[in-house]
């Protein structure tokens, strides 16, 4: 079995956001970047599975530039064969969906797997966009995965159960909590993720369909206020009035 696996960069979750040029640009200064999570633990560990029950290699790609090889190294080090890097810099979905897509005509891949979003921008649309750039069925959001010959089913959580579906190889699919459990690389994974191949090729120059006017920081919590257990009345009337819950 074929598989690629698509992984994009997130900046750490401990890391200090900030905005620069007016807020219509992302600071990356001190920002420490690690492989999107929901890619990592769930679409490519799940291959990473399938590869050892059915044989197989695992194809790890993402678009981004010579700064994000490190990043890639990290998933080497879970066990990906190899991986691809599109010479481009992400800027929106659209985009990446459409040179990943490019590179995977003709390439034979059985399965073609992503995280349900990115933690940074909660999109959940480079799935989407692949399958029909490349005219393949699409399981969103799927929880399980299964391959038997060359039909793959996939539960998933709908409103009030659990819905199961099969759809027939090549697809793709977008990997959601459930479908495997996280691997953290060990010293061997590591080393051996430094002589992996990572191949670079060009980027397609696909289009641009989204402009980011401008980023703004939540606002800040409010502090807590105590009211005592006695005065039920002051509680109410907050709730009421200016938490409007009640």
């Amino acid at each position: 079995m074929k598989i690629l696996v698509c992984i994009s960069k997130a900046p750490d979750t401990t890391s200090k956001i900030a905005f620069t040029e007016g807020n219509t640009k992302f600071s990356e200064d001190g920002v420490q970047y690690i492989v999107n999570p929901y890619d990592e633990w769930y679409a490519l560990v799940r291959g990473l599975e399938l590869k050892e029950s059915l044989g197989g290699t695992v194809t790890i790609v993402t678009v981004g530039t010579a700064a994000d090889e490190p990043t890639i190294r990290k998933a080497l080090a879970i066990g990906a064969d190899e991986a691809v890097r599109i010479d481009a810099e992400a800027k929106d979905a659209f985009q990446v969906a459409t040179e990943i897509a490019n590179y995977a005509k003709g390439q034979g891949f059985d399965l073609i797997l992503t995280g349900k979003e990115t933690i940074n921008y909660n999109g959940s649309q480079v799935a989407g966009m692949i399958a029909e750039h490349l005219d393949l069925p699409l399981v969103s959001l799927a929880s399980k995965l299964d391959v038997n010959g060359v039909t793959a089913t996939c539960d998933k959580e709908i409103v009030g159960g659990l819905e199961t579906v099969e759809v027939q190889l090549p697809a793709v699919i977008s990997c959601a909590k459930g479908m495997a459990e996280q691997r953290i690389p060990n010293m061997r994974g590591i080393m051996a993720a430094r002589t992996k191949p990572l191949n670079v090729v060009a980027a397609s120059a696909s289009e641009l369909n989204t402009e980011f006017v401008a980023y703004d920081l939540p606002a800040p919590k409010s502090a807590v206020k105590l009211i005592d257990p006695e005065n039920m009345d002051a509680l109410v009337e907050l709730l009421h009035n200016e938490a409007k819950v009640i």
